[in-house]
């Protein structure tokens, strides 16, 4: 009988006793909705990513006013790329539309405003901006870009709404149809994208033909990167990764935060580090389901992924939009792409 207990214990599946269980906090569950909840845990399972976008949702939007804020005040050795690429292409987009009395500026992932208040300003003066829409997919972001922008502009109408443009084109009711749209996608936000050709053509199908898209990028090759991280590689992925710790309930002593090449998604990459077997138990709110991530597993919580003019060029194609104009910064380091629909 003792022998035949020995090889029935043997038979089974090993225990795991350092399976720490980790377990969100009660801000996560307010913040986040239902479907992004799920949405974050199928990403989680199925490639091993935390999405960036929701990180400027809750606490984050902060977060990101403040790192931003700091990056539109001017010094000897840097300026505001943005700020700068709108104001050289000004007479361009301007000549564009010089025929349409009025224009409307969509604003895609719009965050605190800041980068389009010297455009905009521009084109009051000129008396040609009808209407600004600001679209992100953080609802406090929008609470900050309505405060910041009616303060600037209070006679120039202003709405906002929430989008992920990455899953949905932009609504109808959000377009209009007197005067040319401008869509803006600024910063270097569709380089943090999982699906860029997917955004992509969500806006494209939200365009109509005299329409402007404006994006800008970091331009260059991702893989001759020097391994140092700047800028929101550096600064923005570290207050990810606390937040993401305290959200999820993840003990700091138990992962860490690892910066590097991905050569899978040709983008430089911030990843939380397992240093033990964790299992995430999203069982709060009705939500029966728990993440299980192994000692030394990563998951993505912050990527970047560089253009190089060519590689643009084909992926607005395969969205069905065409590039018409282009220019980059004095440091050949950023570009503002101007795209119209494909004829």
């Amino acid at each position: 009988m003792a022998e035949k207990i020995t090889n029935s214990l043997q038979n089974q599946s090993p225990i795991i006793t350092n399976n720490i269980i980790a377990k969100p906090s009660s801000e996560f569950y307010t913040v986040f909705s239902q479907k992004e909840i799920l949405n974050l845990i199928e990403a989680l399972k199925t490639r091993r990513e935390i999405p960036l976008k929701y990180s400027y949702k809750g606490a984050g939007a902060n977060i990101w006013d403040n790192f931003y804020r700091k990056l539109i005040v001017p010094n000897w050795y840097r300026s505001n790329v943005e700020i700068n690429l709108l104001r050289d292409n000004f007479e361009y987009l301007n000549g564009k539309t010089q025929n349409c009395h009025k224009v409307n500026i969509i604003d895609v992932g719009a965050g605190n405003s800041y980068p389009v208040k010297e455009y905009i300003r521009k084109l009051d003066k000129l008396g040609k901006i009808n209407r600004y829409t600001a679209l992100d997919i953080s609802e406090e972001l929008l609470d900050v870009s309505k405060k910041n922008f009616t303060k600037w502009f209070p006679f120039i109408k202003y709405t906002n709404s929430y989008i992920d443009i990455e899953n949905n084109p932009i609504p109808e009711y959000l377009l209009h149809q007197n005067g040319i749209n401008i869509f803006l996608h600024l910063g270097v936000t569709i380089g943090n994208l999982q699906h860029r050709i997917k955004a992509l053509k969500n806006f494209r199908q939200s365009m109509s033909e005299n329409d402007l898209l404006v994006l800008t990028n970091e331009i260059g090759n991702n893989s001759q990167w020097d391994g140092i991280p700047r800028g929101g590689c550096y600064y923005h992925a570290e207050q990810i990764y606390q937040r993401i710790n305290k959200n999820i309930g993840i003990q700091h002593q138990d992962c860490e935060l690892v910066r590097k090449y991905d050569e899978t998604t040709d983008s430089v990459v911030a990843n939380l580090k397992f240093t033990c077997d964790y299992t995430i138990d999203f069982s709060g709110t009705g939500i029966d389901k728990k993440v299980v991530i192994s000692k030394d597993e990563e998951i993505t919580i912050w990527r970047h992924h560089k253009h190089q003019l060519p590689e643009l060029i084909q992926e607005l194609e395969q969205a069905g939009l065409k590039l018409v104009h282009h220019s980059t910064n004095k440091y050949q380091s950023h570009i503002m792409a101007i795209c119209k629909i494909q004829a």
